[in-house]
This record gives C-alpha cells, structure tokens and sequence, in this order.
C-alpha cells in the first residue's frame, strides 16, 4: 500500500478512539454508574471532542505534507490542552480535604450568570467536587486514566506531524 493511503486509517483510528473515550464516560459513568460529571470533566470532555473532530476532518480530508501536519498540530494542541486539564485535576485531587477548594456553583449556573471568561477562569480552578476521587480503576482516578488518554493522542498526533509521506 502506497504511503498516501496510511494517512486517512490514522487519523481514522484517533477518531474512534475519541468515540470509545466518550462512550465510556457518557454510557458507563455518567448514565451505568451515576456519576456526574464535575466542571473539569466536562471541559476535558470538551477537548476529547475537538481532537475527534480534528482527527475526523483530516480523515475526510486525507491531507498531504503541511495539511497533515496542520491536522495533527491541531489534534497535538487540542490533547495538550485537555492532558493540562487533566493534570490540574489530579493535583486538586492531591490535595489534602482541608485544603481543597469548597463546592461552587454548578456549570449551568455559571453559564447562565457569569460572563464566558469569567466562568472558564472559575471552572479552571476547579471547586470541591473536582477534588473528590469518586471512582478508581486500577488505583488510578478518572482524570488519571484520561490524562493517559491525551498522552496516547498527542503521540499519535506527533507520530502524524513528523511521518514522512
């Protein structure tokens, strides 16, 4: 198979890996185990989706030299940002209970009432329910196995950027 045919399967397979990841979260967290997501879940959520709708792009587009590379740094952008998000809810989780931050608002209230920017600086500090550890697999929280989740993205993603063609 000639190289220009091996761009679209990657890109492919980073978007249903996105799929598999939602899934998880939406039908076994959320709705078979009944656990809500916090604000930092949902703007992980959030990026999870962008690099499957990069990936997707890139894999109707099937781009060559610089659009692939292009794709793939959105895609990279796109994981990093959630991988940040990730690890600055493992840290709240980190923290000892005294000195996490108390409960706020909900999200819906905050959208409702604060102005965007002011709502994204809130949800990124993060509140008491972030730092609550409600479920572990493997010893490891959710925001743990999603942030292995970003590192499996940005990777593809740079093994995307970098191939040769």
């Amino acid at each position: 198979m000639n190289a220009l045919m091996q761009i679209r399967p990657v890109f492919f397979g980073l978007f249903l890996f996105t799929i598999v990841a939602m899934t998880f979260a939406l039908v076994y967290l959320q709705e078979t185990l009944g656990l809500p997501p916090c604000p930092l879940c949902i703007t992980q959520r959030v990026f999870v989706i962008l690099v499957g709708l990069f990936a997707l792009l890139a894999a109707l587009h099937n781009p060559q030299g610089w659009g692939r590379r292009l794709y793939a740094a959105l895609c990279l952008l796109s994981a990093c940002a959630g991988g940040a998000v990730a690890m600055r809810h493992i840290w709240l989780q980190s923290l000892p209970e005294e000195l996490a931050p108390a409960c706020g608002p909900s999200l819906g209230y905050m959208l409702e009432t604060l102005p965007l920017a002011e709502t994204f600086s809130v949800v990124m500090m993060g509140d008491g329910n972030c730092a609550e550890t409600v479920w572990t697999f493997m010893g490891m929280s959710i925001p743990q196995q999603t942030l292995i989740v970003f590192v499996v993205m940005a990777a593809v993603s740079v093994f995307q950027m970098l191939r040769k063609n």
